[in-house]
């Protein structure tokens, strides 16, 4: 099974502007790639790699798996786009928003994520280091850090391909993890989760958790965020997306320590925590601090099955 675990990167200003060089120069190729892949209509990551592969390394000064890991992206997101379209999300046949995107070529960030596998990185845990390559050299001493549980991840278990991110002035390594499968339970019961609007969660045992907080703090946001759109500017536009940001990771804390208690006394009373409008069972996560399990999600708010 596999886990994607967050760990922190400490890069020192130098390190800092090689990294983001190093991302500039991917997502500039990537976006010369979509292009591409537009004028001649191909789509296929191998059939791409024909046609892009020695342009992209000389002209931006990739390496060679930098650059098929380039060639990749851009035909996995043309693969999603594709789904997307084919399920009608960007609008019916024919429509403005459907013919745009259609015919458009995607043009990526400079800061989109960049795949990374392990000729391009690797690990030394005693140091909590890592060796990265980028555009500028290979940089073999990035410390890194992380939670307890993160760092114990990344130590004791086979990393596979890692995404490098750039976000809010800090930057992250997204590492895949294999772990093993988690033992099914039995429960002895089950704990029964409703959700709602004015409570977040109430459970079978007449546990209330309230939303009454939270709801109070979106209301608070919402009068903040209308006084930013009504300026205008530059800079009120730049606060309005690190407040979306800032609440998004709020109202997700809040639904972690809700969905981690409702776990907590799923298993100490020796029973399955379920949704009463769904049949789904799953199993318990080792991350959440109670046996294995699988976690399952439903309006953003975690809930479990022992």
């Amino acid at each position: 099974m596999k886990l994607v675990v967050q760990v922190k990167l400490l890069p020192t200003p130098d390190e800092a502007a090689a990294l983001e060089a190093t991302l500039r120069a991917c997502n500039a190729a990537a976006s010369d790639v979509a292009v591409m892949a537009r004028e001649i209509d191909c789509y296929r990551n191998y059939d791409l790699r024909r046609h892009a592969y020695h342009g992209i390394k000389d002209d931006y000064g990739l390496g060679a798996q930098a650059a098929q890991h380039v060639i990749k992206k851009v035909a996995d997101v043309y693969k999603t786009l594709a789904g997307n379209l084919k399920a009608g999300n960007y609008g019916k046949p024919g429509s403005t928003r459907r013919r745009k995107v259609e015919t458009n070529p995607i043009m990526f960030r400079w800061d989109a994520a960049q795949p990374y596998d392990a000729r391009m990185l690797s690990w030394q845990h005693d140091a909590r280091v890592v060796s990265i390559w980028t555009v500028q050299g290979r940089l073999k001493q990035v410390a890194f850090t992380g939670s307890p549980d993160q760092i114990k991840a990344v130590e004791t278990h086979p990393v596979g391909e890692s995404d490098l991110v750039h976000r809010d002035g800090m930057w992250f390594l997204y590492a895949t993890v294999e772990v093993d499968e988690p033992q099914v339970y039995e429960p002895d019961g089950f704990l029964g989760v409703d959700m709602g609007i004015a409570n977040i969660a109430y459970d079978s045992d007449d546990t209330r958790y309230a939303g009454t907080k939270l709801n109070g703090y979106r209301r608070r946001q919402q009068r903040l965020r209308k006084r930013l759109q009504e300026k205008g500017t530059k800079s009120a536009k730049r606060l309005l997306a690190r407040r979306r940001r800032k609440e998004t990771r709020h109202a997700a804390d809040i639904n972690h320590t809700i969905a981690k208690s409702i776990v907590t006394e799923a298993a100490r009373t020796g029973r399955g925590s379920r949704h009463p409008r769904t049949p789904l069972r799953a199993r318990c996560s080792p991350w959440l601090g109670v046996p294995p399990c699988r976690r399952w999600s439903s309006t953003s708010l975690l809930v479990v099955e022992r």
